[in-house]
């Protein structure tokens, strides 16, 4: 061990016994003095029971006072995870890893600790809780024994354990995941191995289809080392950007693997509950026949959206071509040599407005507003997930990553993306010399704030900038669209564009459209939206408790799945062993975040 890794761990140690000593003790002032100013907390279901950011030493330290088991944290060097000089979010710092108890818990912390003044202090404190105590996650040393078919030979196996299991008049689930994609089987897999029962349905024919149905090129663009599902890491060969086929048949195998229960080809119809029971009556349809399901919680898992939005254009039904969502178009090839129209410049009408050029097809873009665009690789997405290449295990990085606050990361994002847009100026202005808009995000911020804030806005670009810079795929503005005729758009200056194919790349509509669909709008509206950023910079009801007990959401990146899976099964644990009420929500941050730390 060198001399600074000595000091590095001394100055760590230091700050977490002191840290512990004012938390026992109530001493505000001592707690405040370990702070910065600004500091942030984020608190991830470890001592306020519900994901939580507080900004501003005082509201951190409010906060901290004010959470129903911040008097039983104690802190320990996690001896495991060296202690790092590093830079976040253009910020040197020393970051700590730390183990973590409660009365009821235990887990992990994360500071990052600045020089302030003759001592260090926190800039960034994360609590993440990982497992309640007696109650552990059934992994490494808590896993099943197998002894109820290793050890008893008379009675059914593995094999008949898992038929009973999906039989359609197995036992009613504790939790119905609503969506068979990576959000819900993420949520599924934790809760089982949290010891929960969770039903998954999807609508979809066959587990994957979500993926496997989309158009013909879809491939993902961050690497697949970021993109693991719980448990189960994809294979050290995989390519670097996994294709859309390749990973359906890796989510069909996924369900066998961690032995979930699914049912496809069944559809929730609508759910409504009981406050005294604290349960569902859910209504779904499974091929031709109804159902009704009793569960505790529902789990929407449908994605970051709702239903396709697609745009009222005049005269559109007049049109005598073919008119599709870009979620359900598959067939670029018999467009060959015919002309077509793609409505939006986000990541779908980009890929299927190359797929369509690279099958021969003549293709105009209809761009609705400005669009962020970057080159996928190492030189942007990769610096997005930077921390995944530091050499630590792949637990160590989706700690670090639930434990840093919205603020932070809203900075360390406007720094790469100032960066990296620098090196792609001719890009944009070849861009923008063929007329296609673009932007580097909300106050440069970059796409991974498009994509949490909005859902879209972005292209990563794998070759169709490219094309666009050429002139051989052609932009039109959308506020020149004055109707769609029967041959195609009619514009407002007079001229015309032809069209065979109008694909409509235009986003879904929001959750509380499939929310009042499904639960009616009482039920929505006292849930409120869905995805987008709070006034603490949470994702608005994702992975936490929301206005209706007993419905949850989870949604996002594979990324996001993985970790805040845990998340989501932790929060229903707890409801489930009584330790919290239905309807407990947690302490909320008494400010917003501040302007002058964005």
């Amino acid at each position: 061990m060198t001399a600074l890794q000595s000091t590095l761990i001394d100055q760590a140690r230091e700050w977490a016994d002191s840290f512990s000593r004012a938390i026992s003790s109530g001493d505000e002032a001592q707690l405040s003095e370990l702070f910065a100013d600004p500091a942030y907390w984020r608190d991830v279901v470890a001592l306020t029971w519900a994901p939580h950011t507080f900004s501003g030493r005082d509201q951190v330290v409010d906060g901290l006072r004010a959470a129903p088991l911040a008097d039983t944290l104690r802190l320990e060097l996690d001896e495991a995870t060296p202690v790092r000089q590093v830079v976040r979010a253009g910020v040197e710092c020393v970051e700590a890893v730390f183990t973590m108890c409660t009365a009821v818990g235990t887990g992990r912390a994360v500071a990052r600790l600045i020089a302030d003044g003759d001592r260090l202090r926190a800039w960034t404190l994360g609590t993440v809780l990982e497992n309640l105590t007696g109650h552990e996650e059934r992994v490494g040393p808590h896993r099943p024994s197998g002894a109820e078919w290793s050890r008893s030979f008379s009675g059914p196996n593995w094999r008949d354990q898992r038929r009973a299991l999906l039989a359609d008049d197995a036992a009613e689930p504790t939790v119905l995941v609503v969506g068979g994609g990576q959000a819900g089987l993420s949520a599924a897999a934790r809760l089982r191995t949290f010891g929960i029962d969770a039903l998954i349905i999807d609508t979809h024919a066959a587990i994957g289809d979500n993926w496997r149905t989309r158009y013909h090129s879809l491939t993902l663009h961050n690497e697949t080392w970021v993109n693991h599902l719980p448990y189960l890491p994809f294979p050290d060969n995989w390519p670097t950007y996994i294709p859309k086929d390749k990973l359906a048949d890796w989510l069909a195998a996924y369900v066998e693997a961690m032995e979930l229960r699914v049912w496809t080809d069944t559809a929730l119809i609508s759910a409504e509950y009981d406050d005294a029971s604290s349960s569902w009556t859910a209504t779904v349809r499974k091929g031709g026949s109804g159902r009704t399901l009793r569960p505790r919680h529902i789990v929407m898992a449908t994605g970051t959206s709702g239903p396709e939005y697609i745009p009222d254009i005049p005269g559109l039904a007049s049109f005598a071509g073919e008119t599709v969502h870009s979620g359900r178009f598959t067939d670029a090839e018999q467009y060959a040599g015919r002309p077509a129209v793609v409505i939006g410049t986000g990541t779908s009408g980009h890929d299927v407005a190359q797929e369509l050029h690279a099958a021969g097809a003549h293709v105009t873009m209809v761009q609705r507003g400005r669009t962020l665009v970057s080159n996928v690789g190492p030189d942007y997405a990769g610096k997005i997930y930077s921390l995944y290449g530091e050499g630590l295990p792949t637990e160590t990085c989706d700690l670090i990553t639930a434990a840093t606050p919205y603020p932070v990361m809203r900075r360390a994002q406007r720094l790469v993306t100032r960066e990296v847009a620098t090196r792609e100026r001719p890009l944009h202005d070849a861009l923008e010399a063929a007329g296609f808009r673009t932007t580097l995000g909300e106050d440069d911020t970059g796409w991974q704030i498009l994509y949490q804030s909005r859902g879209g806005g972005y292209y990563l670009n794998v070759g169709c900038s490219e094309l666009i810079a050429a002139g051989e795929i052609t932009i039109a503005e959308w506020e020149d669209v004055e109707r769609v005729t029967e041959r195609g758009l009619q514009l407002g200056d007079g001229s015309a564009i032809d069209a065979d194919l109008i694909v409509m790349a235009t986003g879904y509509l929001g959750q509380d459209v499939l929310l009042r669909r499904l639960f009616g709008d009482e039920v929505a509206s006292r849930v409120g939206p869905v995805w987008g950023f709070s006034e603490e910079g949470e994702l608005r009801n994702l992975w936490s408790p929301t206005g209706q007990p007993g419905l949850w959401f989870i949604a996002g990146s594979l990324a996001q799945c993985r970790i805040f899976s845990r998340t989501l099964a932790l929060q229903i644990q707890a409801r489930e062993l009584g330790l919290v009420p239905p309807e407990y929500a947690g302490p909320r941050p008494g400010g917003q975040v501040r302007a002058e730390d964005l």
